[in-house]
């Protein structure tokens, strides 16, 4: 091996070398990150009223039912009307509640795809930005129940 040939692998050695640094810098703050995010996501409470008013209720961030208050007049209404506006307070305080979700999980995805993929480092590899995306079929696929994780899919 010449002295060209040397010259050259250390500067492709030096290079890689420099990505690793910055992934794993990366990592470090990515992790750091990642523990004020687990603290936020816990800390998640959205609340909603029904339309009608009868019912406000409370989530955490995974959407289940905290609390719940009705309001006075909501014990001389029927049962289903009572039923309906908890859903209809319940699906509200949900969705407020993915809303603050997604806008504390944001970052930490932006920040994943900020950094350099497998093919950066090593020509030739698969991406593993393209296995992150777990493959979805079609709803009808399953029955027109949602695809998840443990369907082997």
């Amino acid at each position: 091996m010449d002295q060209w040939e040397r010259d050259g692998l250390r500067s492709t050695n030096s290079g890689i070398r420099n990505q690793v640094e910055r992934i794993l810098d990366t990592l470090t703050e990515q992790q750091a990150q990642l523990a004020r995010a687990y603290e936020q996501l816990a800390a998640v409470r959205a609340s909603a009223s029904s339309a009608d008013g009868l019912v406000t209720v409370t989530v955490d961030g995974a959407g289940v039912l905290t609390d719940v208050w009705f309001a006075q007049q909501a014990f001389r209404s029927t049962r289903e009307t009572l039923g309906r506006s908890v859903t209809e307070a319940t699906r509200e305080a949900a969705r407020l509640a993915n809303i603050q979700n997604e806008a504390i999980t944001a970052p930490l995805a932006a920040g994943a795809d900020a950094m350099p993929d497998l093919p950066d480092l090593l020509p030739g590899a698969p991406s593993l930005r393209d296995r992150r995306e777990p493959s979805r079929r079609d709803e009808n696929d399953l029955g027109g129940r949602p695809v998840r994780a443990d369907d082997g899919i």
